[in-house]
Parts: C-alpha cells; sequence; structure tokens
C-alpha cells in the first residue's frame, strides 16, 4: 500500500503561479511512475502530467503544455508540480497519482494503483 500526500493548493489570481507537492510512503518511490490528474466541477477527472521512474521522461497534457511542469525528487519521494501562467479554466481539485510501472504511458485514470486525497487549485479573474 502507497500513501500518497498532497500540499500547495489554494487560490492565486489569474496569471499567477503555485507548486504542488506530492510525497509518497515506501522506499521503492523512485522505480515507478508518477503524475497529476485534475477534475473541474461537472466535469470527468483529466490527465495533466506524468514522469516516469527516473525524471527523464515527461508526459504533460496539451492544454497545460508551456505553463506546468512536473518533476520528482526520488531522495525525498516527492513528486512536484510547478504551475504557472495560471488561469481561471485550471480551477479543479488536483490529485496525485502513483502507478507500479516505470512508464509515463501508464498512468491513466482507468489504470491508476494509488490516488492522493487531492488539493484545490482556485484560480480567480
Amino acid at each position: 500500500q502507497v500513501q500518497l500526500t498532497e500540499s500547495g493548493g489554494g487560490l492565486v489570481q489569474a496569471g499567477g503561479s503555485l507548486r504542488l507537492s506530492c510525497a509518497a510512503s515506501g522506499r521503492t518511490f523512485s522505480i515507478y511512475v508518477i503524475g497529476w490528474f485534475r477534475q473541474a466541477p461537472g466535469k470527468e477527472r483529466e490527465f495533466v502530467a506524468a514522469i516516469n521512474s527516473n525524471g527523464g521522461g515527461t508526459r504533460v497534457a496539451e492544454s497545460v503544455k508551456g505553463r506546468f511542469t512536473i518533476s520528482r525528487d526520488n531522495a525525498k519521494s516527492t513528486t512536484y508540480l510547478q504551475m504557472n501562467t495560471l488561469k481561471p479554466e485550471d480551477t479543479a481539485v488536483y490529485y496525485c497519482a502513483f502507478n507500479h510501472d516505470r512508464r509515463t504511458e501508464t498512468l491513466t485514470s482507468r489504470s491508476v494503483n494509488y490516488w492522493g486525497k487531492g488539493t484545490l487549485v482556485t484560480v480567480s479573474s
């Protein structure tokens, strides 16, 4: 069992930045893929970003490409989502997600092994 603990959500004005963090339990964090999804009110949960086990490969949703950056620190068993140039349409609950796999392609809403509780990001205009 893996526990995921998110932090960093909050209220920010359009154009501002936030950095989300997700810390994972267990000593084998560095082996597996981790990433982020989000769910806005009335909408389905959607993929945001993923990073592979060694940090050398990332996958980012088209809607946030160029604005969001995912990274990981395996020594701290933590992943980060740096969100810049935030827009009101980025408002959502952001969920950390973890899979027992090494590849970003395997991190989908249907295949996630472990979910975090979510952290709310609200972008005002």
